[in-house]
């Protein structure tokens, strides 16, 4: 038999043709079919609802509730004398350290109390001779007074009783007069008569001006005494004004302010967290501060929110706060307390080369549950997780 009757599906590369075919067929399909696949997920999930942000991140930094305050002196010198160390409490109105001029400070305080001091007895010895040059010029106005006006009383009593008598007088005179006419009585009894009436009338015209010399006297013996008295305030008055207590109570005013700016005093309650100046170094409020004051009783963390998020951030929303380099293992949880009015550059910086290190950020602070955790970890870097859902 020749070779061109062999049956082609008897040659071995008839069944490998087929075979390959086959391969190529069902590689085709699969591919056709997972291409269709794919498409069908796009749409479907094109046609999903985004999904829904749940939480606001942002870096964030652990400070005291109050703020670090940096504490600076109000004059400048040198340090004498450092009254805490680090990690200190202090209280409000606390001494935190005292400035070389000090002692020449305290003792012109000293001097201008003193000053003052013998000014003030000064003043009060003049003033007590005042007033004792006031009560004698007073008492002579009682011891004028008292007999002059029983004087007066007196001789108006007289002069009543002098009237009296000339009424009494004039009516005898009327009724003589009478009698003479009708020859009952001489006239020499009328004459008589009419002569007591013009004596009584004289010793009373006497009587009444004696009481108005009286009066007149009185008067002028009153205003007499009375500018004495005013002459003797007046005197105490000029004493009043002409004593140097006003400018010694001045000058101690000024001297105990001097000395107040060499003495640093706490600001407010808290923990000292850092010194950076020590006895002997120059300090003033343009060298920057001494010491860095801080209350870690309650501590807040403020986290940097990015300006596209800060919409989503309410005030009780709960926090989330992890340390990333393990300075505390527990999550902390916390509150949104304050959320800041300003857009600024971000202060808190990414470990991450690649983060953007002028990113617009707002600062929220957050009130920490487990304050104590991180008590002693002012600037600690924390990642804070904001649950904007709630």
């Amino acid at each position: 038999m020749s070779s061109q009757s062999v049956q082609p599906w008897k040659k071995p590369s008839f069944w490998m043709l087929l075979a390959a075919l086959l391969v190529v067929g069902t590689g085709s399909t699969l591919a056709v079919r997972n291409v269709l696949q794919t498409r069908q997920a796009e749409r479907e999930q094109a046609e999903l609802p985004p999904p829904q942000q749940v939480k606001v991140v942002a870096l964030g930094r652990v400070e005291p509730s109050s703020r670090v305050i940096d504490v600076a002196a109000s004059d400048a010198g040198r340090i004498e004398r450092l009254e805490v160390k680090k990690g200190d409490r202090v209280e409000a109105g606390q001494v935190l350290a005292y400035l070389d001029m000090y002692d020449v400070r305290r003792a012109e305080r000293d001097l201008a109390a003193s000053q003052l001091a013998e000014a003030r007895a000064q003043l009060k010895a003049e003033t007590e001779l005042g007033n004792s040059q006031v009560q004698e010029a007073t008492t002579r106005i009682g011891q004028i007074d008292g007999p002059q006006q029983a004087a007066i009383a007196a001789q108006q009593a007289a002069v009543e009783s002098l009237e009296a008598e000339l009424n009494v007088a004039k009516i005898d005179l009327a009724r003589f007069q009478q009698l003479n006419q009708s020859g009952a009585i001489s006239r020499q009894e009328l004459d008589s008569q009419q002569a007591t009436v013009e004596r009584l009338r004289a010793d009373l015209t006497n009587a009444t001006d004696t009481k108005k010399r009286l009066e007149q006297a009185r008067l002028s013996d009153m205003r007499n005494a009375e500018a004495q008295v005013a002459s003797a305030r007046a005197t105490t008055t000029r004493s009043q004004v002409a004593s140097k207590v006003d400018s010694a109570a001045q000058s101690l005013a000024l001297a105990e302010a001097q000395l107040a700016r060499t003495i640093i005093r706490a600001p407010q309650a808290g923990q000292v967290l850092d010194i950076f100046a020590y006895p002997g170094e120059s300090v003033s409020a343009s060298e920057g501060p001494i010491l860095a004051l801080g209350d870690t009783r309650q501590m807040v963390v403020v986290a940097e929110v990015y300006e596209t998020d800060i919409g989503l951030v309410q005030l009780g929303q709960p926090v989330s706060i992890s340390s990333r380099n393990g300075a505390f293992s527990e999550t902390l949880t916390g509150t949104v307390s304050e959320i800041g009015l300003e857009i600024a550059k971000n202060d808190v910086l990414d470990d991450d080369p690649a983060a953007n290190a002028d990113a617009r950020v707002v600062e929220v602070r957050v009130k920490v549950d487990q304050g104590e955790a991180v008590a002693a970890l002012t600037n600690l870097q924390v990642d804070v997780a904001i649950d904007i859902e709630s």
